[in-house]
């Protein structure tokens, strides 16, 4: 499982004119599920969200948590993480998780995480979205569950 955590002033995912989700101060985490990816991923990753110290203390040292600062998170699946551009110029999509599986994990990593990080906002699983945020630093983040050691 990866995810691409941006450190956000404020964020918002919508389809069409649909709001779909909306945070202030926070992050956005991209969200992809690989086709072997299990429950313990989605443990691993949103523990190391929870606890990832990426937000300024008071002498503006990254220093403090998601959840030291009371931040939202906004949730986006995003397959894409598993595209995999090395050969040709078209992406192979086969390590990411098919649908129904993804969708399963996906739903799950939301649920673990309305527990553990608070107010959640999450994007539409399988639909074109549009995602609007300000990157706060820029602070960006590449967690992947297949490297913990």
């Amino acid at each position: 499982m990866r995810a691409v955590l941006q450190r956000v002033t404020r964020a918002s995912a919508r389809t069409g004119d649909r709001l779909l989700g909306e945070i202030d101060a926070g992050l956005v985490v991209l969200l992809g599920v690989a086709h072997d990816d299990a429950e313990s991923d989605i443990e691993y990753l949103v523990r190391k969200i929870a606890a990832l110290r990426i937000f300024d203390d008071a002498d503006g040292r990254m220093n403090l948590s998601v959840t030291d600062v009371s931040g939202a998170v906004l949730i986006v699946s995003q397959f894409t993480l598993y595209g995999d551009a090395r050969r040709g110029h078209r992406p192979s999509w086969i390590e990411a998780a098919p649908p129904p599986r993804a969708e399963m994990l996906y739903e799950s990593f939301v649920t673990r995480a309305r527990e553990s990080l608070g107010r959640v906002a999450t994007g539409s699983f399988r639909s074109m979205m549009q995602i609007e945020l300000v990157n706060d630093g820029p602070v960006t983040i590449l967690l992947d569950s297949r490297k913990q050691f």
